[in-house]
């Protein structure tokens, strides 16, 4: 049943259909829609126009979870629901493409929920202030430097359902092989290799993946990024011995190496085309492109990557065996500040580089640990904030995702609007960064063999050193100790006096006391979620 949000507004959420279709009327319709995609939660836009967005209305709707500006549009509707709703908006999208012009965005009855009442002023002037600070932000965010890091990550991003399921299927062949050997069952010895086959064939050919997805993303022929990108996994690269470097082996460099290869043949690809004459384009400029990037490839890009690739290992390893606390706490309390700057994406290679060299990623749950920090400062401000009902109601609805491994609702609908809850958040996933980090640093290593998921949604992707029930009791135990300090430290730390004071007053006529889900929303904490987002 459709419920009524931000002044009686009804929106159609009987389906994923109808969420799609109030979405693009609040976005400015179809005409204003340049680029649709989505991670593993939100639902990412390109806007011609950002300012035809309307981003309050949009917030309020019963399906959306957040609004986040960084580069694109990007509305945040959970892993449950954003694969359908994406589906759903692009189909909506090539309909009224195709209809030349009959999906104009201009009409408001095409809005969901037009003709109510206009907000009041004071209200105006709040969205007006957060659309600002919106604003501010993404022209901050639109360094050289973060725009290649988002770009980067998005490379990775679409890889991550393949990563999950992988991991999911070796986790299970991990453990069938434990009870083979216990038992000496011959069915489950039998079942392993046929495991270990669903789980690593993809992970044998993530290269040639990433290849693709990075001539894509650089303006390149996505086939030819993966061929190139292929030369990296080829088994007979091992008879090539003449290189500056010496002796070549199958995989040398790996995800970065096909990454450097597939964006070097992208940018010989677009010279290529400016040079070659047309008639000859079609024989010579993929051809060009392939054999130069190839041959620096194997020349150059595979010794260097694969140099690199060493080195992020053995520098993961070194620094989690020798400072695994200190570690601890510098990942697990900074990796919120990271997400909001957007320099989180830079990580995403490297977790990629771990899982494909050591077979999981001994960084990951340690920055799950802000998961549980959120999660514990959200619980303190539902105790301090007894008599601000609506603010209650906002936690409730989000605390059981942030459990589950979506923490956006949290973040953006109640710490960091109120700012100190959010720095407490951070102390609370030092301290349980500084659990699993001890653990590391005295040989039981905690690793994830995906990216994507954290929160209980992590413990079926977990390994380690010891095999996976250890690394799950140390990551249960570093994920509730990170909420119990948050929740302690937010209890006692979060709040100013004045700040208790403006959660508890009294309701005013129907607006209800202010709060991230009280009026103060349109500006302070509505304009929030443009400050940056975590890796969905």
């Amino acid at each position: 049943m459709p419920r009524p949000r931000a002044g009686n507004q009804i929106f159609m959420t009987d389906t994923h259909t109808g969420t799609a279709r109030d979405l693009l009327a609040l976005v400015g319709g179809a005409t204003n829609v340049t680029s649709t995609a989505h991670c593993i939660s939100r639902l990412r836009l390109g806007l011609a126009d950002p300012g035809l967005a309307r981003t309050q209305r949009i917030k309020d709707h019963p399906a959306v979870l957040g609004v986040v500006v960084d580069g694109t549009y990007q509305i945040v509707l959970g892993p449950a629901a954003v694969d359908r709703v994406a589906q759903a908006f692009e189909q909506l999208v090539a309909a009224a493409t195709a209809a030349a012009g009959t999906a104009a965005p201009a009409a408001d009855a095409d809005v969901p929920a037009a003709g109510t009442a206009a907000p009041a002023a004071d209200a105006d002037a709040l969205a007006a202030r957060g659309a600002a600070l919106k604003d501010d932000r993404t022209r901050r965010n639109a360094t050289p430097g973060k725009l290649l890091l988002r770009r980067i990550a998005d490379i990775f991003v679409p890889l991550i359902p393949a990563l999950i399921a992988c991991g999911v299927i070796a986790g299970l062949g991990a453990t069938l092989n434990s009870l083979a050997l216990s038992t000496h069952t011959a069915a489950l010895t039998g079942i392993v290799p046929v495991t270990t086959a669903l789980s690593q064939g993809f992970m044998s050919l993530i290269a040639v993946f990433v290849g693709y997805n990075t001539a894509k993303e650089f303006g390149g022929t996505p086939v030819l990024g993966g061929a190139v990108a292929g030369i990296v996994v080829y088994p007979g690269v091992a008879a090539i011995t003449h290189t500056p470097f010496g002796h070549l082996k199958p995989g040398q460099g790996g995800v970065l190496g096909a990454l450097a290869a597939a964006a070097l043949c992208a940018a010989l690809e677009r010279w290529a085309r400016r040079w070659v004459p047309d008639a000859l384009q079609m024989l010579l400029v993929p051809t060009t492109a392939l054999a130069l990037s190839g041959l620096t490839a194997l020349l150059l890009l595979m010794p260097l990557a694969g140099l690199l690739a060493d080195g992020i290992g053995n520098g993961a390893t070194w620094l989690l065996a020798h400072a695994g606390a200190g570690a601890g706490v510098l990942l697990g309390g900074t990796f919120g500040t990271l997400v909001m700057f957007g320099l989180h994406q830079a990580l995403i290679p490297i977790h990629t580089t771990l899982i494909e060299h050591q077979g999981y990623s001994a960084l990951y749950p340690i920055l799950a640990m802000a998961g549980g920090g959120q999660a514990g400062a959200a619980v303190a401000v539902y105790l301090r904030a007894r008599h601000n009902p609506s603010l209650r109601r906002v936690i409730r609805s989000a605390l059981p995702t942030c459990v589950l491994g979506v923490a956006e609702p949290v973040i953006y609908g109640v710490t960091l609007p109120l700012v100190r809850p959010f720095v407490t958040a951070g102390i609370g996933a030092a301290v349980g960064g500084a659990v699993v980090g001890t653990f590391a640093q005295l040989g039981l290593t905690t690793g994830s063999t995906a990216i994507g998921p954290s929160g209980l949604v992590l413990l079926p992707l977990l390994d380690g050193s010891h095999g996976i029930g250890p690394a799950v009791l140390v990551y249960t135990g570093g994920w509730l100790t990170a909420a119990l300090a948050a929740c302690a430290a937010t209890y006692a730390f979060g709040f100013t006096p004045a700040m208790l004071t403006a959660l508890n007053a009294p309701a005013e006529g129907a607006g209800g006391p202010s709060g991230p889900g009280g009026p103060d929303r349109a500006g302070g904490a509505g304009g929030a979620p443009a400050e940056g987002a975590p890796a969905g």
